[in-house]
């Protein structure tokens, strides 16, 4: 049976000894996953996953077995972890400002088989990172990639002339290399892969402008960094372009119901127990924001043996649902979901129970949840 037709792959005897809540992982659906991510880049050399789903060793050692040596994170602990586990390349996609410039040099200095580079958008920030690295001898000079904002306007400097002037000024600095571009465009996530793919290319296109442009003054751009999972196979269809998907290894529910044509797997599960039956057609489940990913709106997980179950509310401790199944349920039977957003979910746990053949195999520590691991 294959692992799209199993009606009750995600079910295994030692669930009932488990305590609960608990982060379950599938080995089989993630290692189904990594070779789709594979096949749809055409290999693992633009490949550039994104650490902040999983942040897990034992993912990592998964990715770098497959031939994928280039990662992206969004944390100091996440580059630390990522270092520790021998990646050879690593983008901190977060600017670093404050401690954390000190904290970013130190794992320069620490780990030197690793190739790190950071995306920034701001010439003080810019100016600060050139003068801690300077200050350091041992440290090698860093690539920083610009980055830039295409439409999300959360972080990055629009393609323009005042890019140009940021990207010139890091060309000119010392312990600093220009690294290339950056664009992240998480907010193109439209469920129509044509309309998707339009708004992708239209938002991009000052992109490849800008690029020319700082080729034609004499600047280097050695890569673009582009995308995230939504946008990840119009990109990949580009051959000059890093692509940098996260969500991908392990999926989650808002995926799985708004991009039906991309062709992963869930893997990464909730378990939860029906604790209470607080009246007819309800159940209490632990289930609460500290096990689950709060910050979007109901539905924040897509039950798969208890469908079509309504949450009527969520507090800290407790999921509480109605469902007109409630009769058939007992207190202590196992509910298991898919989280809406897989990412803030993994962080609250610290280890995920990984199972394989229907058996726990293990326990992967989620090591870089912490906001400091050493450094």
């Amino acid at each position: 049976m294959s692992l799209q037709s199993a009606a009750r792959w995600f079910e295994f005897p030692q669930a009932s000894a488990l305590p609960s809540p608990a982060l379950i992982i599938y080995r089989e659906r993630v290692e189904h996953n990594l070779r789709q991510m594979l096949a749809i880049a055409g290999g693992p050399a633009r490949l550039r996953p994104h650490i902040k789903t999983h942040k897990m060793r034992e993912m990592l050692e998964l990715q770098l077995a497959l031939g994928i040596t280039r990662f992206k994170c969004a944390t100091i602990a996440e580059a630390e972890l990522g270092a520790a586990s021998g990646v050879p390349d690593l983008l901190l996609a977060y600017q670093p400002v404050g401690p954390a410039i000190a904290r970013f040099v130190q794992l320069i200095e620490v780990f030197p088989a690793t190739k790190f580079s950071v995306v920034c958008d701001d010439s003080g920030a810019i100016r600060e990172l050139s003068t801690a690295v300077s200050q350091k001898n041992g440290s090698q000079a860093i690539e920083v990639l610009l980055d830039i904002d295409i439409g999300q306007h959360r972080t990055g400097i629009a393609p323009g002339p005042e890019a140009i002037k940021v990207y010139q000024l890091i060309a000119s600095l010392p312990g600093l290399r220009a690294g290339g571009l950056h664009a992240y465009d998480g907010h193109i996530s439209e469920s129509d892969l044509s309309v998707r793919t339009a708004a992708c290319r239209e938002a991009f296109a000052p992109v490849w402008a800008l690029s020319k442009e700082l080729e034609a003054a004499g600047l280097p751009v050695p890569r673009i960094v582009a995308g995230g999972t939504p946008t990840f196979p119009i990109h990949a269809k580009n051959p000059e372009l890093e692509c940098s998907p996260g969500t991908t290894v392990f999926w989650d529910a808002s995926y799985l119901n708004k991009f039906p044509e991309l062709p992963f797997l869930p893997a990464a599960l909730v378990l939860a127990r029906v604790i209470s039956k607080p009246g007819p057609n309800r159940l209490c489940l632990d289930l609460g924001h500290k096990a689950l990913a709060s910050e979007m709106p109901h539905p924040r997980v897509q039950f798969l043996n208890l469908e079509g179950a309504q949450a009527l509310g969520h507090s800290e401790e407790h999921l509480l649902l109605e469902t007109a199944r409630a009769g058939e349920s007992r207190l202590g039977d196992c509910v298991y979901g898919i989280p809406r957003h897989i990412c803030p979910t993994v962080a609250l746990y610290s280890s995920a129970t990984v199972v394989e053949n229907s058996k726990i195999i293990g326990n992967w520590k989620v090591a870089a949840r912490d906001r400091r691991i050493t450094i």
